[in-house]
């Protein structure tokens, strides 16, 4: 499958489909998209631009990965874990420091919250570093629990 058709699958065709199977030249493709629009959107310095463009996108990219982990033989559901600790961490960081008065720095978040944050930070990295090893795995050539082998 080519960067058009894979863009053009994942955003019409099936911009909400969990069943089924991805393979690897359609989800690594639409990623590939969904990555050079996030950064072409931050470059514009919008804040609520970026905003709209992730929410817009999150269920095809969540909707891809799922079916991309189920044409590997792994359970689409698993797609959840790291956004799951994605938004655990974002509720969890510290925002910047405030100023405090006379436009120095204000309080510092404690010890404790900042030793939670780097061991979820830890955790992540072991997620992603597994789920990249899954999502570049090669199709199951037979059918599987969740379908036949998808169409190139």
């Amino acid at each position: 499958m080519d960067f058009q058709k894979a863009v053009k699958t994942c955003l019409t065709e099936k911009y909400a489909t969990f069943s089924g199977r991805a393979s690897r030249s359609e989800y690594w493709w639409f990623i590939l998209a969904y990555v050079v629009g996030a950064i072409l959107v931050s470059l514009l310095g919008v804040g609520l631009l970026y905003a709209l463009y992730v929410l817009a996108l999150i269920v095809p990219v969540t909707a891809a990965g799922f079916r991309r982990l189920q044409d590997t033989g792994r359970p689409g559901w698993y797609i959840l874990i790291p956004v799951a600790l994605s938004l655990l961490s974002a509720a969890l960081t510290p925002a910047m420091t405030p100023m405090g008065p006379g436009g120095g720095p204000g309080h510092m978040p404690g010890a404790g919250g900042m030793g939670l944050v780097a061991v979820l930070g830890i955790v992540q990295l072991v997620v992603v570093i597994i789920f990249i090893y899954w999502l570049t795995r090669p199709s199951q050539p037979e059918t599987n629990a969740y379908g036949p082998p998808p169409q190139e």
